[in-house]
């Protein structure tokens, strides 16, 4: 090859790395730039509901009494979501990596992935017509034996839409986003740690804990927020389950409201103040999401050098 060849590959390779290295650059720029817009516009509208005379909101008590029942039951939603999803998935994604015969984890696999596409509004029709009348027998037997324990305090709702089944029906949804993520991060585990746990007689499971589980940390992790995500911004499918009223510590009666349900419900129909208010619960849906995804940061940098990936 000539050095007049060579000379004008290097300087295609250089003009591609700087083509390369501005679009990269400028997709990042563009991102925070819409992020900065959607969240200027959101503290735009929300300022009129905020500084409102609490007699104009909803309630007739202002915006934060207005907002905080619809944030604890956001909040207990989503925790019921990743409390049935998190070990169910983590489970999956073991053994579709390191149990299943390679034929079934494909297809297995497959199948996981395909449950991940399928349109919220169907899990939300699920949930109405089939899971809600199904468990509802479950909620009577809970509100009978258990229904000293305030969570379980009857009585239980006739229709079996609660705020249980809603978080039930998110844990179906965020189920195979976690175990797809953590299937891809259990694959990437070092082949050398695995069969050095396993040359020191460790059992598959013991080089599961030791090796397979400490290099996926800090993915697990970022599965679950991301999860989280879904689980607290889900609209369709809590709206259909959850028969919304007002806040109760009870998760088998009817009542509480989640802020993606109650945007949902009454935007269509809202004007004046209300508008405003109903936009206002969208920036605090806003912040509690930028707030967990700022926190699921900082536990992943905070673990990641006890991570078997370092």
């Amino acid at each position: 090859m000539s050095s007049n060849t060579m000379t004008e590959s290097s300087a295609a390779g250089r003009a591609g790395d700087k083509v390369f290295s501005g679009a990269t650059l400028g997709a990042g720029i563009l991102i925070l730039l819409v992020l900065f817009g959607v969240a200027a516009f959101l503290v735009a509208q929300a300022i009129p509901a905020l500084v409102a005379d609490p007699a104009d909101i909803q309630g007739g008590a202002g915006f934060w009494a207005y907002i905080w029942p619809i944030i604890i039951g956001t909040l207990i939603a989503a925790a019921i979501a990743l409390v049935i999803a998190t070990p169910v998935a983590i489970g999956v994604a073991l053994f579709i990596s390191h149990y299943a015969p390679r034929r079934l984890a494909s297809a297995l696999g497959y199948v996981i992935d395909l449950l991940a596409a399928i349109p919220s509004v169907v899990y939300g029709a699920w949930g109405a017509a089939f899971l809600a009348k199904e468990i509802s027998p479950a909620y009577d037997w809970l509100a009978d034996n258990l229904g000293w324990i305030p969570i379980f305090a009857g009585p239980a709702s006739a229709t079996g839409k609660t705020i249980l089944t809603a978080g039930i029906v998110l844990a179906v949804m965020v189920l195979p986003i976690i175990t797809s993520l953590s299937r891809e991060i259990f694959l990437q585990t070092p082949k050398l740690h695995e069969e050095a746990a396993l040359a020191l007689g460790a059992t598959r499971w013991e080089m599961v804990r030791m090796a397979v589980l400490p290099f996926g940390r800090p993915g697990i992790i970022s599965a679950i927020m991301l999860g989280l995500g879904r689980a607290l911004g889900e609209t369709m499918a809590v709206a259909l389950v959850l028969s919304s009223g007002a806040l109760t510590a009870s998760l088998i009666q009817s009542g509480n409201q989640t802020i993606a349900a109650e945007i949902a419900l009454n935007f269509p129909e809202a004007s004046g103040i209300k508008v405003n208010t109903l936009i206002a619960a969208g920036l605090v849906l806003f912040v509690i999401t930028l707030g967990v995804n700022m926190i699921a940061r900082w536990i992943i940098t905070k673990h990641k050098e006890f991570s078997g990936a370092n």
